[in-house]
């Protein structure tokens, strides 16, 4: 928020901008009850508006008022179009709105809101646009990993543009503020290139993938799901106790991660008094830490799996409940914390973060396991109720913290605390790992096996056709929480 002016009370009470620099007394940094303590200001002399924080948290749910109207739309033009057009279009799209940004701001507030709601609308079709491809080229075996790693994108441009933005508000061109929007912007546009010249919609269509591998893909996955869809079950969707774990998974943990995501930097100036080149480096590391927790917990949670050791079910509620329950305890803790154990308030954050990377192996890569052909549109339908937390996320954090203070945001934290609690609750109770009856395709050519358990494997004979044995022995699949006969 390096670009809007905020205000600091000085002994007399008076309102002064929050550039202008007092003296400071001997007294610790952290003690803002002090009588004789006069204003410090932690906010560079760059910022050009003087926007209230209702304005701000307003600024920043438009993003999501746009995004929530394209996640399921996308999830159903991606998989009936393809993600690779669908998602690069949108995010070139994305890029031209970083770019105009600065300007839209300087013109009027209510051009920002324009601009940003668009940039909600193109950067919504990603995650749909994401599992939309997953669901044509993850085999069963490695999908979360595969999940994770993608994901990751998403942690490393978190980690990339708070370590930076803090510098750039400092130093950067366009007034320091400005430079991020611009950056972002040129960024996206060369990643538009590289997506366009590099990705395909489904193995079949890869110019540069092997012989060997596209078979193994198709026939692990199943040659009937790679089609594209053309009629979907809606109603059995929406009636589905899976799907609704999911979509409880999915908004539980969104609700939190917004919070952190659109609040966290304002918390660390005004509770924890980092100035504003450390807010920007340490609000990066939570996200440090939940990107390398995500690229270990998808391996782990696919060997558990191909091992035998748990089913696919018992995998997906382990891992998500452990991220849930531990993310109540650590975010509780970080809310106690003042700024005069503000380092343990990082450490607690921090692990939260670790705890939230176990996702990869829960809801996040769920929707592959109930219904790779419609990874995409479920994809949609619990992103869609999981984008209501960043509509609202920062307006509560925003009314729950008027004045700042410690205590005010200890309550912002418990709040986060007991909606990820909810959430451990009913992923448990409703969660399973099976490819459910209606996500079967019409034209599937197998002998269907149903056997109690939850996952969606191929049998033996399918395990040899991928490895390159004749894939004519594909007679049969199992769909349960055990490998084929």
């Amino acid at each position: 928020m390096c670009m809007v002016r905020t205000y600091s009370v000085q002994q007399n009470q008076t309102l002064v901008n929050n550039y202008t620099i007092h003296n400071v007394t001997t007294r610790s940094f952290c003690d803002d009850s002090a009588d004789d303590l006069q204003s410090v200001t932690l906010s560079n002399k760059r910022a050009e508006f003087s926007w209230d924080k209702l304005t701000r948290s307003e600024l920043l749910s438009m993003y999501f008022y746009g995004y929530i109207f394209t996640q399921i739309p996308s999830g159903w033009l991606a998989s009936r179009y393809g993600g690779r057009r669908v998602w690069g279009t949108c995010m070139l799209i994305s890029a031209i709105c970083a770019i105009i940004t600065p300007i839209s701001a300087r013109t009027h507030v209510y051009l920002a809101y324009a601009v940003r709601f668009i940039l909600g609308l193109a950067a919504g079709v990603t995650f749909p646009s994401m599992h939309a491809l997953l669901g044509q080229w993850s085999p069963p075996y490695e999908r979360s990993r595969m999940a994770s790693i993608s994901f990751a994108g998403n942690l490393l441009g978190n980690v990339v543009t708070f370590s930076i933005s803090g510098v750039l508000c400092e130093y950067g061109f366009d007034n320091g503020w400005g430079s991020i929007f611009y950056l972002s912007g040129i960024f996206n546009c060369a990643w538009v290139v590289a997506w366009f010249l590099l990705t395909a919609d489904t193995p079949a269509k890869h110019r540069r993938i092997s012989p060997e591998e596209k078979e193994y893909i198709e026939t692990a996955i199943g040659k009937a799901v790679l089609k594209k869809v053309r009629k979907v079950p809606w109603l059995q969707m929406f009636t589905s106790g899976p799907l609704w774990a999911a979509i409880s998974g999915h908004f539980c943990n969104n609700y939190v991660n917004y919070t952190l995501l659109t609040s966290l930097p304002i918390f660390m100036k005004e509770s924890l008094r980092f100035d504003i080149k450390q807010n920007g480096a340490l609000s990066a590391l939570p996200f440090v830490f939940e990107l390398i927790g995500s690229l270990t917990v998808g391996y782990a949670a696919d060997s558990l799996i191909e091992k035998g050791i748990m089913s696919t079910k018992n995998v997906r509620k382990t891992f998500q409940c452990a991220s849930f329950l531990g993310i109540a305890i650590c975010i509780a803790i970080a809310g106690q914390m003042n700024c005069e154990l503000r380092q343990v308030a990082i450490a607690m954050l921090c692990l939260s973060s670790i705890c939230t990377s176990f996702n990869r192996a829960g809801y996040l890569v769920n929707h592959l396991d109930l219904a790779p052909s419609y990874a995409g549109i479920l994809f949609g339908i619990t992103n869609t109720a999981a984008t209501i937390p960043g509509m609202i996320a920062p307006m509560v954090a925003g009314a729950l913290t008027p004045n700042g203070t410690a205590d005010e945001w200890r309550i912002v934290f418990y709040v986060c605390s007991g909606v990820a609690a909810t959430g451990s609750l009913l992923f448990f109770i409703l969660a399973e790992g099976t490819l459910q009856p209606w996500a079967i395709p019409p034209d599937w050519n197998h002998e269907l096996q149903f056997v109690p358990g939850d996952q969606a494997l191929p049998d033996k004979h399918l395990q040899d056709g991928a490895n390159g044995d004749d894939p004519s022995n594909t007679s049969s699949l199992t769909v349960s929480g055990q490998k084929g006969q």
